[in-house]
Order: C-alpha cells, then sequence, then structure tokens
C-alpha cells in the first residue's frame, strides 16, 4: 500500500481508504454486518488506515462498526466522520443561513454523539456533511469547531462539498480554515480538475474523492437489466433510460482504452489517483472479495498517462441523485 499526505494535517493515509456509507444498512441495502466487518479488518491487514464515515450513515450504525474495528487492532487507524445539517437539506440550498445548518451548538452535539458511538476519544477529521461557500464569514460554525479541536475532541476539520459542485469550496479554501475536502470525482465528472483540484494543491488542503466508481456506474456491471433491492437508492440513482446511458458510456470507454469490462473498477480508481492533488480515494467496500480487489490499485502507480489522457473525451457531468 502506498501513502499519501493528507494535505495540512500532516497524516500520511492509504491511496485507497474505506468508504462507509455502504455498510451502515441505509439507502444502500443488503449489508450483512459480519462481512462488513471483516472487511473492513481484510482492507486493515492489507494497508488501509483511513476510513470516511458519517453520522447520518444507519443513524450511527456504520460509525459503531467501525469503531469495534478500530479499537479491536494494534494499527494506527484514521476515522473520518461527519455532521448532518440540523435543517437536514442535502445538498446546502443558495440562501440559507449558516446556523440553520451547523450551529455551533449542533456541531459540539453531533461530535459528541459520534464520538460515544465509535467508542474513540478523538476524531481525526470532523466533516460538514454539506457546504456552502456563502457560510464563509458568517454563523456560530467556526466557534464550535475551534472549541472541540481545543478540547482535543477532533484534530482536524473538513468540509463534504455538495454533490457536483466542485467550486462551491474555494471561498472556503482560500480563508485557510479547511484541512480537508471530500468532493465526487470519477471518469465521468471531471469537473473538479477545473478549478478544486488546483485551488486545493496550491492551500495544501488534503482531498478525499468519494463515488470514483460513480455508484456502481463504473465498474463495469451495470446493466441496462440491473436491477436493485426494494429500498435501495440505486433504484433512484439509475432510474428510467440511466442504466442503458451508463452502460453503453462504460462500453466507450472500454473499446477505447482496449481493456476488458472487468478492468473498469481498476481503471476507475487508478483515473482518481493519477491527479497529484488527490490524498485517497474511499470506495465502498461491503464484501471481503471487494477489499481484496480495491487495495491492490493502491500501489502508488495511478494509471499511465496515455490511458489517463485517452479519459478526458469521457467526462460527462449530470446530477442522477436529483
Amino acid at each position: 500500500m502506498h501513502y499519501r499526505t493528507l494535505g495540512k494535517t500532516g497524516l500520511q493515509v492509504s491511496e485507497i481508504g474505506y468508504g462507509a456509507w455502504g455498510i451502515g444498512k441505509s439507502m444502500w441495502i443488503g449489508a450483512s454486518d459480519d462481512e462488513s466487518i471483516a472487511a473492513l479488518n481484510r482492507s486493515i491487514d492489507l494497508g488501509l488506515n483511513f476510513i470516511d464515515t458519517a453520522l447520518g450513515y444507519g443513524d450511527g450504525h456504520s460509525e459503531r462498526l467501525i469503531g469495534e474495528v478500530v479499537r479491536s487492532r494494534s494499527e494506527t487507524v484514521y476515522v473520518a466522520t461527519k455532521i448532518p445539517p440540523k435543517n437536514m437539506q442535502w445538498p446546502a440550498p443558495t440562501g440559507i443561513p449558516a446556523d440553520d445548518a451547523f450551529p455551533a451548538e449542533h456541531v459540539i452535539a453531533c461530535t459528541e454523539r459520534s464520538l460515544s458511538h465509535l467508542g474513540l476519544d478523538t476524531i481525526d477529521v470532523q466533516q460538514f456533511h454539506v457546504w456552502s461557500d456563502e457560510w464563509v464569514g458568517q454563523g456560530s460554525w467556526l466557534e464550535g469547531i475551534r472549541k472541540l479541536k481545543e478540547q482535543g475532541k477532533i484534530r482536524h476539520f473538513g468540509v463534504s462539498i455538495n454533490d457536483y459542485q466542485p467550486a462551491n469550496a474555494l471561498k472556503l479554501i482560500e480563508t485557510g480554515l479547511v484541512d480537508t475536502v471530500q468532493v465526487i470525482y470519477n471518469i465521468f465528472d471531471q469537473s473538479p480538475e477545473d478549478e478544486l483540484l488546483p485551488a486545493c494543491a496550491k492551500h495544501n488542503v488534503g482531498v478525499i474523492v468519494r463515488v470514483a466508481l460513480d455508484e456502481g456506474g463504473l465498474t463495469g456491471r451495470i446493466t441496462p437489466e440491473s436491477t436493485f433491492e426494494e429500498g435501495d437508492f440505486r433504484n433512484r440513482y439509475f432510474a428510467g433510460d440511466r442504466k442503458r446511458q451508463v452502460y453503453e458510456r462504460v462500453q466507450k470507454i472500454v473499446s477505447d482504452l482496449g481493456i476488458g469490462i472487468e478492468d473498469m473498477p481498476e481503471t476507475a480508481l487508478r483515473y482518481v489517483l493519477s491527479h497529484p492533488a488527490v490524498s485517497t480515494v474511499i470506495p465502498g467496500m461491503r464484501t471481503v472479495r471487494h477489499a481484496e480487489s480495491n487495495m491492490r490499485v493502491g500501489d502508488g502507480k495511478g494509471l499511465p498517462q496515455n490511458q489517463a489522457e485517452k479519459l478526458k473525451a469521457h467526462r460527462w457531468v449530470r446530477d442522477f441523485y436529483r
């Protein structure tokens, strides 16, 4: 496993981190706690040392599983989690005051809940689960973050940028107040390359990449006939004609690169890791098999430059969450 510096935090984190939404048993359906724990442990066996979760993933269920595993290990494993907005609006809409989403007392109370779920004394990276650059310089959120840092309850502060709004954190980055950002970045949505990633490199802000596999779309396993369990959010994400659209675009990628469809997950992860501003990518890994295949990608090699350049033609920005 190859390690990178998580921006100004100075933490040395594994290129492949663990995205823990899928083990929370809400929205992603079908996870087994026993298999989730086995996948977490196997990932750590193979060198993973960064796990990203959220208070909202199964109302703390994901955090509890992670705490159980991390506390049982002798290795240093860094844990990042997220505070849901008090108004429960995802993504953050424009025109909403900062204190509607993240008043200081809410920031502190949610952090205390996460610490209780995790069974840890300190959260390595505490993040807001949504962000609007309108909130820079307003509200009490910064007071809450500073108090938590002073008390040693959190080490570093980050934000999870609104879906498909990578420029909606540039102002915050320029203030120097944020240590990390989390953003959607993949072969289809290459838009963070335009402004966000250069800004993060300039200001030494760590970059945590989510949705590198497009919620499964870039694994090569989505076909027009794919089905998901009742209650699984992917029924909405891949609604209507979207499965066919994704399938056809993935077939073009496979053809252009001269690879097999089975190579798509590795290609997608390596594309993201080929950008020097990226610190870690956090795919969901609900099975030991997925953990083992993804861990092999974190070897520091990224994607050959000629393949990365060919993939520029496959940019396809759209919002399937709506």
